[in-house]
């Protein structure tokens, strides 16, 4: 009896632990309450997630405590579960709303796109996090998942390029996604959707080239990818004609913003020592700007703990770690507002460049000549190496 009493209190402290994660679900009512008012409560999306959690962050503060990241899986079943909830609720979600509005009749049209403008910004914050969270894993289901969320944003293969690309030659120019110095979020965005579509698809093609096979053999994701694409956008035509898929692509466009926006400020700058050879150092924490902001690694499932992630890309982000600020860079504030501060770039650059000056001189204060790893998608000559 007494054991069972241990176990339920347990089970209770864990649940606790794991319920700020939960907050993200608040989204769904949220998004419905915008669906069916339109006018000033589109706003409520982007208030919910955004900047509730900025005032939150100013409240709160940092989380600077590490859970255990010996913990087994066992002891991580509320946080798991959520990621699993999150999938079909955000892809019944997105549907139906596409169904209601397209069909009711109560909202102009520009209330219509104004408001998939903001379910894109909203999935791209927090869908996509998910779908980067369950990539990560090894269950098949999980997997499935992460590519349904991507698929109904139209951007797939970001798994491919995230798992075959980034994290590989993350810090390196042959990382489509590491922003170079001095590289203003708008160039950023313009060259990366089309450069790591591209670099997704070398990569998946090289493997299948490693086994013997052609790129249009039936292993490459790629022809899942489409195929799930193709599924969610004949579903929008289907539900609301030409209309509805300009609204399904609409809240793709924000999504992928959204996305890359974040991904602008993860690495923003910070590179790894080539040794020559083509070669680079292992991956570290130095490499990732680090945010130990407590609200809004709850609503981003600890991705501010970029550093660790990188670090050991397979631990479930409850266990993720943070770093001080000798092991790793530390951002001055959390996403939330330096997503915001990257639309700006000259308070970007006033905010960031002078944190990549201390950077460099903490962690390389030998490299003298910084011009080669400051090249956007300019590979390093083979034979070059920093003095």
């Amino acid at each position: 009896m007494s054991s069972n009493v241990t176990f339920a209190k347990s089970e209770v402290g864990r649940l606790w632990r794991a319920l700020p994660f939960w907050s993200s679900l608040v989204v769904i009512p949220v998004a419905w309450i915008a669906a069916m008012n339109g006018g000033w409560t589109i706003a409520l999306l982007p208030i919910c997630t955004w900047y509730l959690h900025i005032a939150l962050d100013s409240v709160l503060g940092l989380e600077l405590e590490n859970a255990d990241p010996e913990t087994p899986e066992s002891g991580l079943f509320w946080y798991r579960l959520v990621t699993l909830i999150w999938a079909p609720a955000q892809i019944v979600t997105v549907i139906g709303i596409l169904a209601y509005v397209t069909s009711g009749g109560h909202l102009s049209l520009f209330e219509q796109w104004a408001l998939f403008a903001a379910l894109g910004l909203v999935y791209g914050t927090i869908g996509i996090n998910f779908s980067h969270e369950l990539m990560h894993q090894k269950p098949r289901t999980e997997r499935w998942f992460s590519d349904l969320l991507l698929a109904t944003v139209l951007y797939s293969h970001f798994r491919s390029e995230h798992l075959l690309v980034h994290h590989r030659h993350v810090g390196t120019p042959r990382d489509t996604v590491t922003a170079r110095f001095g590289e203003s979020f708008y160039k950023f965005f313009a060259r990366v959707p089309m450069q790591g579509l591209l670099s997704a698809f070398d990569a998946e093609k090289a493997m299948l080239a490693r086994r013997g096979l052609p790129w249009w053999h039936r292993t490459n994701p790629f022809w899942r990818y489409w195929a799930l694409e193709l599924v969610f956008a004949g579903l929008a035509v289907w539900i609301g004609g030409w209309w509805g898929l300009f609204l399904w692509s609409t809240q793709a466009f924000w999504a992928i913003f959204q996305l890359e926006l974040v991904n602008y400020i993860e690495h923003y700058a910070l590179t790894r020592r080539h040794l020559g050879e083509g070669k680079y150092e292992h991956v570290l924490p130095r490499h990732s700007w680090n945010s130990a902001h407590k609200a809004s690694n709850w609503l981003l499932l600890n991705l501010q703990r970029h550093s660790d992630h990188h670090y050991k890309p397979d631990r479930r982000f409850p266990l993720l770690q943070t770093y001080h600020e000798d092991e790793a860079p530390q951002l001055p504030h959390g996403y939330p507002v330096m997503t915001l501060a990257a639309l700006i770039p000259p308070l970007w650059r006033r905010i960031m460049h002078p944190r990549v000056r201390e950077w460099r001189q903490a962690f390389y204060p030998d490299i003298a000549d910084w011009g080669p790893y400051n090249k956007a998608q300019t590979p390093l000559p083979r034979s070059w190496s920093p003095p």
